[in-house]
């Protein structure tokens, strides 16, 4: 008899480990999609799943490592959270991605999470890392504390999450909120360095002719810096407008200098553009590329970067109108030139 207890013991057992699955099932329907195929990417894995012509799909995937994976319709690019053994049903409207993205099944409490935090985020115009710009320190602090409870809100709320997700998400908030505390106060103490009416910073680097130009040689005019490189492409589409701007303005108290932070070593490069495209004004490298001090100074992180100075040195606009702007002109008419 006990013989008999162990055996059926040992074949609920063998039964039960059948059960589990090895890899994901998923199907779901599209809507408003022209699209022939849905495809998932992870590490060393992809799978291309067919779209049924009603925008219905279904297939099994076996993940090499669970976790994100990438995921791809057509232009959209986005994410999903799989494992093997996940049973995922995925609907969505794509004309209406990723607000309509709905999850069903096992681990779609995990998705459906993920997806309502980046619908907040994006309502919320968080994923650009300067949306506190303008904003006084009550204002943040306020705004801060804000979105903080409602991370904190969508985490409690979540339903079936993923242990390994529930973990990350509570470290990942709290480096979130951490990264805007710090980026408020870098931005703020960066506005002090570079406001209206402050000294600006200091440049003092070589021309073509290998003779350094500095913005004191400039005092007594003007000064329009234009923050370009040969590598640029809305950098190189500014050029016609520069040149106009250079002629206009020819023998008037304003200095137009262009200051390339191409790197030193593509020196040869940044000459051949000078002559071949026959540029104008004060045109200058600067000695680190984006690591140069002006650059710095300036917190430059994109170009090209137009900056206007006073006869004085002090700033005038940290981030003036581009050339191609009718906005400059107007600018540079209502001053004493």
């Amino acid at each position: 008899m006990k013989k008999i207890i162990i055996l059926f013991v040992v074949i609920a057992l063998s039964s039960c480990k059948e059960q589990i699955k090895d890899y994901v099932s998923i199907q779901g329907k599209i809507t408003n999609s022209s699209d022939e195929a849905l495809t998932i990417l992870g590490e060393n894995f992809q799978k291309s799943i067919t779209i049924n012509s009603d925008g219905t799909f279904q297939d099994t995937l076996k993940v090499i490592e669970g976790g994100f994976h990438g995921l791809t319709i057509g232009s959209i690019k986005s994410f999903i959270y799989v494992k093997n053994g996940y049973d995922l049903e995925l609907n969505f409207d794509k004309k209406k991605f990723p607000n309509s993205v709905n999850f069903n099944g096992n681990g779609s409490g995990t998705n459906n999470y993920l997806f309502e935090k980046v619908k907040y985020i994006n309502n919320g115009k968080l994923s650009d890392p300067k949306w506190f710009t303008g904003l006084k320190k009550a204002e943040f602090d306020e705004k801060i504390a804000s979105i903080s409870k409602d991370l904190d809100a969508l985490l409690v709320g979540a339903k079936d999450l993923d242990p390994e997700v529930l973990k990350s998400e509570q470290e990942n908030n709290i480096k979130f909120i951490e990264f805007f505390n710090t980026g408020y106060k870098r931005e703020s103490e960066m506005s002090n360095v570079i406001k209206k009416g402050t000294p600006s910073p200091k440049f003092n680097y070589p021309n073509t002719e290998g003779e350094n130009i500095s913005l004191d040689d400039l005092k007594g005019k003007y000064v329009y810096v234009d923050v370009w490189a040969t590598w640029c492409g809305p950098c190189i589409r500014e050029i016609p407008s520069l040149k106009e701007l250079n002629k206009e303005y020819s023998g008037k108290a304003l200095a137009i200098v262009s200051l390339s932070i191409d790197d030193v070593a593509n020196k040869d490069k940044w000459l051949k553009m000078v002559a071949d495209k026959d540029l104008q004004g004060i045109q200058i490298m600067a000695d680190k590329a984006w690591d140069s001090d002006f650059i710095k100074a300036y917190n430059i992180t994109g170009i090209p970067r137009f900056i206007l100075i006073d006869k004085e040195g002090n700033i005038l606009d940290a981030n003036a109108p581009r050339p191609s702007n009718p906005r400059l002109k107007e600018v540079l008419n209502g001053l004493s030139l």
